[in-house]
């Protein structure tokens, strides 16, 4: 019979209800013609193209450029790649770099001073560059991309930014621990009118983060949402859209960020916090499931929660980090399943290394989040920074609601996946895959049993596992496949051979 191994990452409050993981592998549906309805793919590696020097990389951005500047010469016409980062995960000793299309690196500047911990905001106006810094005071800084000069914003009138985005000539921008809302001057970051602001006064919570998407204000607080668009006023351009407010905030300044058109976000409101939301239209639609939102009420502060977006293969992808557990969650827009992401090292799962992701010279990139390297997230690299990338799936053996709680005799497992994918030499030659199983839902496990994927142009090798015993204790067997060889993993499915008996 057919094992029930394609599906997503659902791991319930209770594993004897459900025990399936998916790391570093996601599903893709099959469109047509194929011989299961989907399969299960490795997710891209991390690929080094630059290193800076720094710790964290707490934000980049892409300039577009159309023509040459001869002022700056970094700029060939082709774009540009603003870069953040500092020396330690506390932000100390902030660096500014642009990095080139060939990937070379220029250190524009360095800023002498703790400019907060977390990642940095960055918006365009078509000429300057607004950087918002995570430190509590809200240090902001201008980039010229025209001129080729950097200056901190020294504006008397201006009250700190937490987090900032453009629209229409302006930026707009969040002041820290407070409900306003300010613009800057048109087209000029670096000023500010005294009276360039308005509160979000639709609850008496404080703004969390702010975002546009499709020429809207999403102005995140604390328990509620409510969106600004530019009316043209002559005191202040932004007014509230006429029922676009909702009793939905933000629990994480750094998780919402645009998908597809769509803004994500991790939410809190007056009843609970630590629901993953789409906009559906105006209002927010959970996507998180039962099970995420249960792991994610075990993690702590999820103040610091990281979002991300990137889009490859046609799977546009919502990336959630949380850096106090080290755990990173990722939603597929294209099939709505999540899975995970996870470094590897010294036998043990580590934190997805992407602090940040950025589209830049047709590539996705991301930023390490503990030192100074950009990588190329690469659909045919199979290691994460060069070290191996372990992929894991789990699931129950029986269909759901068909285990009937009798003794079974689990005669063999056979994989179906592309086999013959070994390397001509090192590690990967003759690639594993790892299985164990647990007859108690996954509370205890097995010793690990490999067999080979095929050696390079062995397509025709059967991945099979024989005499894997009865089943035990509940009678609820999970089995687990893994492995950490640099090769191409795609599973379409898995054959099981049972016999109930009468025990």
């Amino acid at each position: 019979m057919k094992t029930p191994i394609l599906g997503a990452s659902y791991v319930a409050a209770s594993i004897n209800a459900a025990n399936d993981r998916c790391v570093n592998l996601y599903p893709e549906v099959v469109q047509q013609g194929g011989k299961e309805p989907a399969f299960l793919r490795r997710t891209p590696g991390l690929k080094p193209v630059v290193q800076l020097t720094g710790g964290p990389i707490r934000g980049m951005f892409v300039v577009p450029q159309n023509k040459p500047n001869p002022q700056v010469p970094q700029n060939d016409g082709r774009d540009l790649l603003l870069v953040v980062t500092s020396d330690d995960a506390l932000g100390n000793n902030t660096r500014f770099w642009l990095v080139e299309s060939d990937y070379g690196t220029t250190l524009r500047t360095t800023i002498n001073a703790n400019l907060g911990a977390g990642p940095v905001s960055i918006a365009y106006n078509g000429t300057q560059v607004f950087f918002a810094c995570s430190d509590p005071s809200g240090s902001s800084f201008i980039y010229d991309v025209d001129t080729n000069q950097f200056q901190q914003i020294t504006d008397p009138d201006f009250p700190g930014a937490s987090s900032v985005g453009f629209i229409d000539g302006y930026f707009v921008f969040a002041e820290p621990n407070s409900q306003k809302l300010w613009v800057t001057a048109l087209l000029d970051g670096t000023s500010i009118d005294p009276l360039d602001f308005a509160s979000a006064e639709g609850a008496p919570d404080n703004i969390v983060s702010v975002l546009v998407s499709n020429r809207e204000v999403w102005v995140f607080g604390e328990t509620s949402t409510e969106v600004w668009y530019n009316a043209g006023g002559p005191d202040f351009p932004l007014e509230r859209i006429a029922g676009a407010f909702n009793e939905l905030g933000c629990v994480a300044r750094y998780s919402t960020t645009k998908v597809s058109n769509r803004v994500f976000w991790l939410g809190r409101n007056a009843e609970g916090q630590g629901i993953v939301y789409q906009s559906n239209g105006y209002v927010g639609e959970r996507v998180s499931t039962h099970a995420i939102e249960t792991a994610i009420r075990t993690y702590g502060d999820i103040s610091n929660a990281i979002g991300m977006a990137y889009q490859q293969d046609g799977h546009p992808f919502y990336v959630l980090t949380f850096p106090t557990v080290a755990k990173t969650w990722v939603y597929d827009l294209s099939t709505q399943l999540w899975h995970e992401r996870a470094g590897w090292q010294d036998g043990a799962f580590t934190r997805y290394r992407p602090n940040t992701m950025a589209l830049f010279n047709g590539k996705i990139i991301a930023g390490d989040f503990e030192n100074g390297k950009i990588y190329e997230l690469d659909p045919d690299v199979y290691t994460d920074n060069l070290l191996p990338q372990r992929w894991l799936r789990s699931w129950r053996a029986l269909p759901t609601g068909q285990n009937t709680l009798k003794r079974t005799v689990q005669h063999n497992l056979q994989l179906d996946c592309e086999s013959g994918v070994g390397l001509a030499t090192g590690q990967g030659s003759d690639p594993q895959v790892m299985l164990r199983w647990s007859d108690d839902a996954g509370h205890n496990w097995s010793n690990e049993h490999w067999r080979s994927m095929g050696a390079i142009g062995a397509a025709g090798t059967r991945v099979i596992w024989r005499r894997l015993g009865s089943t035990l204790k509940i009678r609820d067997r999970v089995y687990e496949v893994s492995g950490t060889d640099p090769v191409k993993i795609a599973i379409m499915g898995a054959e099981l051979t049972a016999s109930a008996t009468n025990a």
